[in-house]
């Protein structure tokens, strides 16, 4: 079983990839910076999403960075939990050598909430302009917005490398998303379990993170609005959707969104599944999520880091992949 130690003053726990398999023994290997789910509001790194997924990681050879984020309530709000996820990726690329990992292989990944903090955080690192509303302005003005755990000023870097890649679980990324089509309806009318992300609820969540409306929200805090043109030199992306699972509409129109920005893009749907499968470590489709994650940052290229957005705001060499079915060879 892969060690676990906390760094980065308590912001992040370190799973390191086993030494048993032949990345880890022939040099620097993978890496994931991960954050768990729980609606911004709940979920710690203790919880099969962030535990038993870093550790399932850890064991087929990637170096697993999961990351304690701050929880919105009781005055946090955004950005302070996004701050976290950047400062974990900076802490990452920074300790590199220190955790044996290869920069250049280095992905960041979240599921649920935790995908919407690494998606708008990526965004954050393309310096897409978040459109602050007054209220944001002021909010901004009585507190750093770069901040470690302890305190310490992080300001962010001039030039920030992009990661090699980003893993989206189960993705929520739209405060106000359209009803699902006639099929995914059917599918939660038939359990009614699985339906539990209503409007009122979802955009519930999405004021509790951002301390207020969402109408003018920044662009991270609702990454399901951007435009192609907001995802020019977006890092490639796997995305992992539940069948059962409301919360899929925000993803696969987002993903629409990186395929029309030529972004290169996996989307899966995990048959079978509701949301939060990879919470649920017995059932079947959490670990043929595993294997695709492996492979997939396994075939992943060196990122251009900081590369200029091309002149028409698209990338032209990517490819599309959708996958409806259980692991193939």
């Amino acid at each position: 079983m892969s060690e676990r130690y906390g760094a980065a003053d308590g912001l992040v726990r370190v799973y390191p990839a086993s030494t048993a398999t032949d990345a880890a023994a022939s040099g620097p290997t993978p890496a994931l910076v991960w954050a768990h789910g729980g609606g911004f509001v709940a979920g710690d790194l203790d919880m099969p999403e962030a535990d038993w997924v870093a550790r399932s990681l850890a064991e087929r050879g990637l170096t697993v960075v999961s990351v304690d984020y701050r929880l919105a309530g009781d005055g946090c709000r955004y950005p302070a939990p996004s701050d976290d996820v950047l400062a974990a990726w900076r802490w990452t690329l920074a300790h590199a050598d220190e955790l044996g990992v290869d920069p250049a292989r280095t992905a960041v990944g979240g599921a649920s909430a935790g995908a919407n903090l690494v998606a708008g955080a990526v965004l954050r690192l393309l310096e897409v302009e978040e459109r602050p509303t007054q209220e944001d302005a002021s909010r901004n003005q009585k507190a750093p917005r770069w901040r470690f755990r302890d305190g310490a000023g992080a300001p962010p870097q001039p030039a920030d490398t992009l990661p090699a890649g980003v893993f989206l679980a189960y993705p929520t990324l739209l405060a106000v998303q359209p009803a699902p089509d006639a099929a995914l309806r059917a599918l939660l009318d038939a359990n009614p379990a699985a339906d539990r992300f209503d409007p009122a609820s979802v955009r519930a969540m999405y004021e509790g993170y951002l301390g207020g409306p969402v109408d003018d929200a920044p662009l991270p805090v609702v990454p399901g609005r951007a435009a192609a043109s907001d995802l020019a030199g977006f890092p490639p992306v796997l995305m992992i959707n539940g069948e059962a699972d409301e919360l899929r509409v925000s993803g696969e129109l987002f993903a629409a969104t990186l395929a029309e920005a030529g972004v290169a893009l996996e989307l899966h749907v995990e048959p079978g599944t509701e949301h939060g499968h990879l919470n649920r470590p017995g059932e079947p489709a959490a670990s043929d999520s595993i294997e695709r994650v492996v492979r997939w940052i396994g075939g992943l290229e060196t990122p251009t880091a900081s590369a200029p957005r091309p002149a028409d705001g698209r990338q032209t060499t990517q490819t599309t992949l959708r996958i409806t079915e259980g692991i193939t060879p």
